[in-house]
């Protein structure tokens, strides 16, 4: 898992509440392999039109949101199904961290497990945020985890929690594996310890 400490980037905005899964990677795509890049299938339907031409209006589809990395949405973002496709096609398109009033629990827990930081802000905060992307397309954000912190445009500093195993594992780009091959050591003197004493 790639190293995340701090991120200044451009962000996009999806000024839509209850945003599923399925919008973010519709069950079609669900049987491809982790190998692929998973990022060509984010929103794969909602950014097209009905007859398969990209909409302009869209977001993802615009020049000015092409380096985004992080993406800014409404509350109970990728909601629905559990599925994990829906955090690889977002990590694999380029974004690190979405920021949101709220998200759907499971994709929340599967974004922390594939290096995408899952921002929770207050509701006004994001409204107002939402409306600055809008507003100011390209406008860049600063999302730091070492500090805790969100730096909004105007230059407003918002701080955010993260529960610290989490946070341990971002900022050493590791997973959960890793994390406990980092602990062999201490496993290790505990089986010889407990075999010792329980012979």
């Amino acid at each position: 898992m790639e190293v995340f400490r701090r991120l200044d980037a451009a962000a996009m905005p999806i000024d839509r509440p209850n945003v599923d899964t399925d919008q973010i990677t519709p069950a079609r795509f669900l049987h491809k392999p982790r190998s692929d890049n998973h990022g060509t299938y984010l929103f794969h339907d909602v950014r097209r039109r009905a007859d398969g031409t990209p909409d302009p209006a869209f977001p993802l589809n615009q020049e000015a949101f092409a380096e985004a990395r992080i993406i800014v949405a409404d509350r109970n973002f990728a909601c629905g199904s559990s599925r994990e496709n829906a955090v690889w096609a977002l990590h694999d398109h380029g974004f690190r961290a979405a920021i949101a009033p709220s998200f759907g629990d499971i994709f929340f827990s599967n974004s922390l497990k594939n290096g995408l930081l899952p921002v929770v802000l207050p509701q006004p905060v994001v409204t107002d945020l939402l409306a600055a992307l809008q507003e100011q397309p390209g406008a860049r954000v600063q999302v730091d985890l070492e500090e805790q912190t969100v730096t909004t445009p105007d230059g407003t500093v918002h701080r955010f929690e993260v529960d610290p195993f989490s946070r341990h594992c971002l900022l050493n780009g590791i997973d959960e594996l890793a994390y406990t091959q980092e602990l062999a050591p201490q496993i290790d003197a505990f089986m010889n310890r407990y075999g010792r004493e329980n012979r």
